[in-house]
């Protein structure tokens, strides 16, 4: 009857430790684009933040927001992300894209270089252009 009782107990004690959130730590912004022009219906964005350290390696996404866009510019966005992926002496980057039925609007064309270790995190403003078709 103990054993039984003090599985019970383990498992219980197991479950709940495992329910404790992740810590998580954000990055807030808004994309826009200079054409005074308004998105299709049914586009979509999609914002990421990547490890680019590696000049020969795939990025590692760390976070990803996608979904329709409600409205036009700016579009706000928000990514969380795990702080145990940061790495020292790594490079982090934040990309957007505007798609519409599969096809890429727009896109960022400059590096937008983010540091996750500072203590405060500023808004960040991601500028994208326009594809050319």
């Amino acid at each position: 009857m103990k054993k039984i009782l003090v599985l019970s107990l383990t498992a219980l004690l197991g479950a709940c430790s495992s329910m404790t959130p992740a810590p998580h730590a954000s990055l807030d912004g808004e994309v826009f684009y200079l054409q005074r022009i308004a998105l299709p219906p049914g586009a979509t964005l999609e914002v990421s933040l990547q490890d680019v350290s590696l000049a020969d390696a795939p990025a590692v996404t760390l976070a990803r927001q996608s979904g329709p866009i409600q409205g036009q510019v700016p579009l706000p966005f928000h990514l969380s992300y795990d702080p145990a992926d940061v790495k020292p002496g790594h490079t982090y980057a934040v990309s957007a894209r505007i798609e519409d039925k599969g096809q890429l609007l727009f896109i960022n064309t400059e590096r937008n270089s983010v540091d996750l270790n500072a203590k405060t995190q500023q808004p960040i403003r991601l500028r994208v252009d326009q594809v050319q078709q």
